[in-house]
């Protein structure tokens, strides 16, 4: 497989994408130049965006460890991105080693490195679906998944960094998405999720909204209110909503080394009664 396509995709290597501007930021080596040069763009106007994409990623793995600890079996990882071990179904096997893991994403170049995602334990199992998340029945209905999960036993949703990237074009998609989502597992399922907001830092934000937007990816960043109404009718778990550092930090300390502006970026766990 060359570098440039993947299944016969053109991963357009001239182009900044947003898969490969997070790699970079979370120090990794799939990304180019076009994707540097968009990086530090928003380094420009949001010097923290190394920060913010690290302890956004960092909470992913405190709540996987959270949810496995407290039971949960089966995961569903909408908006995969490019594999940054440890990914989740290492964090959730290494609780429990029979969890079962699927992963989704829209995106060639995720597909192109998916196999580093299908590292399961003997005991448990990992599967890919190349899917969008505009279509959350498709994702829901696809064989590997039904064949990885039982969507009658809890599932915990993962949903990490990637409503920000569906616009609602005065329609409401993104919230119809989750609730779609939410809609299709059944009681004792949760949610887990992080949203880049413009409440701390507007200026900031908007300026990162025209580089991606430049590269040709659109972006909504949403308030606290906004980001709540993706847990309409479940549980938020304790300590609610929180800045992504703040959601039970591994040492009280992790919680205050960041400031509002830096983090910029809510995340919550909910659970369906």
């Amino acid at each position: 497989m060359s570098d440039h396509t993947a299944s016969g995709v053109d991963l357009r290597l001239d182009r900044a994408h947003s898969a490969r501007i997070y790699d970079y930021f979370l120090g990794g080596k799939t990304n180019f130049l076009a994707d540097r040069m968009a990086a530090g763009s928003v380094l420009g106007v949001f010097p923290a965006a190394l920060v913010a994409a690290r302890i956004n990623r960092e909470f992913m793995h405190r709540a996987t460890r959270f949810l496995a600890e407290a039971g949960i079996r089966q995961f569903l990882d909408i908006g995969t991105g490019i594999p940054t071990s440890p990914n989740l179904h290492e964090i959730a096997q290494s609780v429990a080693p029979d969890a079962r893991v699927v992963y989704t994403d829209n995106d060639p170049i995720v597909l192109a490195h998916a196999a580093a995602l299908l590292q399961s334990t003997p005991e448990g199992r990992t599967a890919y679906v190349q899917a969008d998340a505009h279509d959350p029945g498709g994702i829901m209905a696809a064989p590997p998944l039904l064949e990885a999960l039982d969507l009658t036993r809890p599932v915990g949703l993962s949903l990490n960094a990637l409503m920000h990237f569906v616009t609602d074009d005065g329609r409401g998609r993104a919230h119809a998405i989750v609730d779609t989502l939410k809609d299709a597992v059944p009681s004792g399922s949760t949610l887990a999720m992080t949203h880049a907001t413009p409440d701390f830092a507007p200026e900031a934000m908007r300026g990162i909204i025209e580089i991606y937007a430049d590269a040709g990816t659109e972006l909504q960043f949403r308030s606290r209110t906004e980001f709540a109404r993706f847990f309409d009718g479940w549980e938020l778990l304790d300590p609610g909503i929180t800045l992504s550092h703040q959601w039970r930090p591994d040492r009280p300390e992790d919680a205050t080394h960041v400031t509002d502006a830096e983090a910029a970026c809510y995340a919550a766990i909910a659970r369906k009664p």
